[in-house]
């Protein structure tokens, strides 16, 4: 039976129904001539409130509202990959066909092609029991990733007839299934899952295992767990974006997810223009090939923005359920929650701090617990880490988006305004960072690149802070009246800032740098402190080291030794040898 109702009031993308309705939470409407989409998101006695996920303008009292039993869902199957949607999965390329640069309202057009032939190769038989979860055929999806179809979490039978290998649309039936209450299902390589809930896992695992980013001040002094959370909060300019995109491009996870939620149209422009000529290092394959874009820009309407980032969760627990580490960049949840501060006045809901709703901080954790290193129903493992960008008004961390983020973050990647302008990049600040990943991922460092990885990691912190420390006295008094050992600690650090810190991104062998290059990077720059600090107790005179240019010339040490010959470091540590013993002789 098709349930409808008239709507009574219109509030921006809220939508008024007066009177009672057989309408259920969190079901997905139809709303006005134009049959623009929209949620049920409040019911009362005597009112039903809905959100419009389009432009409600010429929306007008007396149109009907028609319900659809479901609630907001997107469809899994091959085809996400390598596409671009808006925040409720609708293909922008399809859409732009049909109605220009612009999306028109109560546009309809299937999430997937449902036209497309795909080969696939069959992975079941007649009499076998399957499950949530159980892979039921693989098609490959592009160059890159093979595409498993899996029953859905709620079917559970015995497999009665089975398709043969050939070339079959999403909406073909594949499978046929008889189930537990003895009636049939045929299956299909598609499936629905509302965006909001969760989809099922058999265990969550502890996250021990890195998400190798190529970036030196993320691997090694502020890692990521794959299957972690973390966040990226910085004032305009500071490079967010850009950090995201890095990690995009150069991280080791299989699949990445790119939600623009609320961001300048040119950002997300310029990620399809850049991702679609870059190829992937590790297979050979364009990056493209591996990733999904889901652009909900400033100017599109602000219901759909709340859910983008429900959609990408789920498309990325989708992938996960098939075995592969997914990678998330939210790009920017400040964006997400104005989107709810303006719904909520709209609600006319009470206030919290600075107009956010009260619930901010459950619908923050809700998002980021939905990361995690998981056994699946079908025995693979797979992971799902979130990084967010977080823009706070300022630059002031103290923010309510930013504090609640890091209630539920475990790293924090804090941007800082002063290296940005200084040209500084990435524009982590080492001291306002900081990751609760370190210990777990201890034993990884040391079974995969060395034993001395974290001691090394840690040596070049504690030189930073006594950095951070002596420069309170050189801001006071001046650096000519600090002992030469402390003066050594500043030359040292000025190393690591500019030598292992800073990263440049155009750089063939900058922009992405291995494991083993990192530390032996690290090993080379404390080598030299080493070597310097026996000098200065031998009391030589900082001048005098200074004058032999080593600490230049370890600076320029990650352009001049290419990422694929780390045995050149060795000569580094001879040129440090080399310059001991010459700076002996001077002053013999």
């Amino acid at each position: 039976m098709i349930r409808t109702a008239e709507i009574y009031g219109i509030n921006g993308p809220v939508v008024y129904i007066k009177g009672s309705t057989d309408f259920k939470m969190a079901e997905m409407v139809y709303v006005g001539k134009e049959r623009l989409v929209g949620e049920v998101i409040e019911l009362e006695r005597d009112r039903t409130t809905i959100q419009v996920f389009e432009e409600t303008t010429g929306l007008k009292p007396g149109e009907t509202v028609t319900a659809t039993g479901d609630a907001i869902s997107v469809t899994l199957a091959p085809g996400i990959l390598n596409n671009i949607f808006d925040g409720i999965e609708r293909p922008l390329e399809e859409i732009a066909k049909e109605s220009g640069a612009f999306i028109s309202r109560g546009t309809k057009v299937s999430s997937l092609d449902t036209e497309k032939l795909w080969e696939t190769h069959m992975t079941v038989k007649p009499g076998d029991t399957v499950s949530g979860g159980t892979i039921i055929c693989q098609v490959q999806e592009t160059a890159a990733i093979v595409h498993k179809c899996m029953v859905p979490p709620d079917v559970k039978g015995t497999v009665l007839s089975v398709a043969p290998d050939g070339n079959y649309t999403i909406q073909d039936p594949i499978v046929k299934v008889q189930l537990m209450d003895g009636s049939e299902r045929e299956l299909t390589m598609m499936q629905k899952w509302p965006i909001r809930i969760p989809r099922p896992a058999r265990k969550r695992y502890a996250c021990t295992k890195p998400l190798v980013t190529g970036q030196r001040i993320l691997d090694t002094l502020f890692p990521i767990a794959k299957g972690g959370t973390a966040a990226v909060p910085g004032g305009f300019g500071t490079g967010k974006t850009m950090t995201q995109h890095q990690i995009a491009k150069w991280s080791d996870a299989d699949i990445i997810i790119y939600i623009g939620c609320g961001e300048r149209g040119n950002e997300m422009t310029q990620v399809l223009e850049d991702f679609s000529k870059l190829i992937d290092p590790k297979s050979g394959n364009p990056l493209m090939d591996r990733t999904t874009l889901i652009a909900n820009t400033s100017n599109m309407p602000v219901a759909a923005r709340e859910a983008s980032i429900y959609t990408g969760v789920t498309l990325a627990e989708y992938y996960r359920d098939m075995g592969y580490d997914v990678a998330i960049m939210a790009d920017s949840t400040s964006r997400w929650a104005e989107a709810l501060r303006e719904l909520s006045g709209r609600l006319e809901e009470m206030p919290a701090e600075e107009g956010f709703p009260a619930y901010l901080a459950s619908r923050l954790s809700a998002f980021y617990e939905r990361a995690g290193m998981m056994l699946n129903l079908n025995g693979t493992e797979g992971s799902v880490s979130i990084i967010g960008a977080v823009s706070p008004q300022g630059g002031d961390f103290s923010e309510p988006v930013t504090q609640n983020t890091k209630r539920f973050v475990r790293c924090f990647w804090g941007l800082d305004k002063s290296l940005a302008y200084a040209r500084h990049f990435p524009a982590i600040h080492w001291l306002t960072s900081y990751s609760e990943y370190l210990t777990d991922l201890a034993p990884w460092y040391k079974d995969y690149v060395s034993r001395d990885f974290v001691d090394c990691r840690n040596q070049l912190m504690a030189i930073l802070n006594q950095e951070s420390a002596l420069m309170e006295i050189v801001k006071l008094i001046g650096s000519d009246v600090l002992p030469d050992d402390q003066k050594l600690v500043l030359e040292i650090a000025k190393v690591i800032r500019l030598g292992f810190l800073q990263q440049n991104a155009f750089h063939p062998d900058d922009t992405c740098v291995p494991m083993e290059k990192q530390l032996k990077m690290m090993q080379v720059i404390l080598y030299l402190n080493t070597k310097a600090r026996t000098l200065v107790t031998m009391n030589m005179p900082i001048s005098v080291l200074k004058e032999e240019n080593i600490f230049e010339k370890v600076i320029a040490m990650k352009y001049d030794i290419p990422n694929d010959k780390p045995e050149l470091f060795d000569d580094y540590m001879k040129e440090i040898d080399a310059f001991y013993e010459r700076v002996l002789e001077k002053n013999a």
